[in-house]
């Protein structure tokens, strides 16, 4: 063996060490990163979804029900995982009268569970939140 080559013992266990916790650190935060831009896009998804939904029913209490199902099943059925989520459908416009257009709002908000990825000095969760907005029919029959 040249004195070379016992100077340079142990020099890879040394490299390792140091380059495979900032290889984990980058892959956490790439997955929190695809997490949270999945949950926004369903998110909105859901938002617009539960707008159209509410804006072709009868009444404002069908209207209601119908967003909160519509966002929610939007949710599940996506795999996206929220800690708790919100519906706020807007149905005023119901209320406005018959030749007059009017439109529907829902805002939908997930809280995205975080912690579990496990990565140093990153919130345990993030609200994700977005609104979609459906027409309601001008000419349409309202209860």
């Amino acid at each position: 063996m040249s004195p070379a080559a016992d100077g340079e013992r142990g020099n890879v266990a040394i490299n390792t060490a140091v380059v495979f916790p900032m290889l984990l650190l980058v892959g956490l935060l790439l997955v929190m990163a695809g997490r949270l831009v999945l949950a926004e896009g369903v998110v909105q998804s859901a938002a617009n979804e539960a707008a159209r939904a509410a804006s072709i029913s009868r009444t404002a209490a069908v209207a209601g029900v119908q967003a909160t199902s519509t966002a929610t099943s939007t949710l599940v059925n996506s795999g996206v995982m929220c800690a708790t989520t919100s519906v706020v459908p807007t149905t005023d416009a119901f209320a406005l009268p018959l030749g007059t257009v009017g439109t529907i709002t829902v805002q939908v908000e997930c809280v995205v569970p975080l912690r579990d990825l496990g990565l140093p000095g990153a919130p345990g969760s993030r609200t994700i939140s977005a609104t979609g907005t459906s027409v309601l029919d001008a000419y349409r029959g309202r209860s």
